[in-house]
């Protein structure tokens, strides 16, 4: 599948979100990534025609696949954000950065860094 920074920002939100509580409701995701509730229904929409999510008219629910994806695009802010800090960025610069840069390296420079960061345990 083709990355795509709205939807993966948007999935990654409702991951974090499902971790803190037991129900996902899109004022909630309105809220953490700062945008207005009709541009969080659209997002919701395209990620169901897309499998990543569902809905029940009030809570948000990631589907497996949607969990997967989500997991494999939050690992890799973590990872980046680590790798930033390692290279003296503070925490708040590396985080940011990590959010921009998760959804443009390549799979090769990614693993990369893992491989790397590996190295420094």
């Amino acid at each position: 599948m083709k990355r795509n920074q709205s939807s993966e920002d948007y999935l990654e939100c409702i991951l974090l979100l499902s971790r803190e509580n037991e129900f996902v409701h899109r004022v909630d995701v309105a809220r953490k990534i700062g945008v207005s509730q009709p541009a969080v229904q659209k997002a919701i929409k395209i990620l169901q025609t897309q499998g990543f999510v569902e809905c029940d008219g009030l809570h948000i629910y990631l589907t497996p696949d949607g969990e997967s994806y989500a997991k494999r695009v939050y690992e890799r802010h973590c990872t980046i954000t680590r790798f930033l800090q390692h290279l003296g960025v503070n925490s708040i610069d590396a985080s940011a950065d990590a959010c921009e840069m998760e959804h443009v390296l390549s799979d090769a420079t990614f693993e990369a860094i893992k491989k790397f960061l590996a190295g420094k345990d």
